[in-house]
């Protein structure tokens, strides 16, 4: 890929510090990009939590502020994971905060100043199509912002190209599995941040110019395969 692809564009990232945010925002600026970072983990970067709509208003007006325009707009941040028999109304309502809401309104207030052909990329999750047991925030949360992509890609209709990211087992620490951790997956292996960040960058280039609404599955497989007792190694517990 050209390594100037992306030069002078201005990208935002939430969730941008750490894991899958990082590898992707490193990868913008690696392009050229002009990259900001929203997280509410301290750093060079905005500091503050986006479930906060006062926050986001803040981060705003620092980023236009310096720009007159903004081209991508990834939505990262991760919600917070609790099960129904633990999660309370309140920390339901900030994984939706930060998972669905955020990115809504983030949306909003950039939308004014969406540069022509913008590029919107919302990251889901496989969650928001299969779950385990005590997941229900985080899944909500993945489901709600994979819905909120096809919508947004109809109402922004010739302003942005808006898709969702849905990744599956994906490894920040680029961590090498054997065994049944490797072998359940199609693709032979567990994911890492890059598998995402190529997608993310290709989605926003202009040679993804027909596709907006559409939900990307990055899983390596997993989702599309069943698995029964002595298949890839796994056996039925007795």
């Amino acid at each position: 890929m050209q390594t100037d692809m992306f030069k002078d564009k201005v990208v935002i990232v939430t969730g941008g510090a750490n894991g899958i945010g990082r590898c992707i925002a490193d990868e913008f600026r690696s392009q050229g990009a002009v990259v900001y970072v929203i997280d509410k983990q301290e750093g060079e970067h905005f500091v503050g939590d986006i479930s906060k709509k006062e926050v986001l208003e803040a981060f705003a007006v620092e980023v236009l502020s310096q720009h007159s325009k903004v081209d991508i707009i990834i939505n990262n941040a991760l919600p917070l994971m609790k099960g129904i028999d633990e999660c309370s109304y309140e920390e339901f309502q900030y994984a939706m905060s930060v998972g669905v809401t955020a990115p809504f309104y983030l949306v909003k207030l950039f939308m004014p100043h969406l540069a022509d052909g913008a590029s919107i990329i919302n990251i889901s999750s496989s969650r928001d199509r299969m779950s385990q047991p005590q997941t229900e925030s985080y899944t909500a949360a993945k489901g709600g912002i994979a819905a909120l992509t096809h919508a947004l890609a109809v109402s922004l209709a010739g302003r942005a190209r808006v898709n969702s990211i849905s990744p599956g087992w994906i490894d920040t620490a680029y961590t090498v599995y054997e065994g049944p951790d490797a072998t359940q997956q199609p693709a032979g292996r567990a994911g890492n941040p890059m598998d995402i960040a190529n997608m993310v960058l290709f989605l926003c280039s202009d040679k993804a110019g027909f596709i907006t609404g559409e939900n990307i599955c990055i899983d390596g497989g997993m989702t599309r395969q069943m698995i029964y007792h002595g298949d890839c190694g796994w056996k039925l517990s007795e």
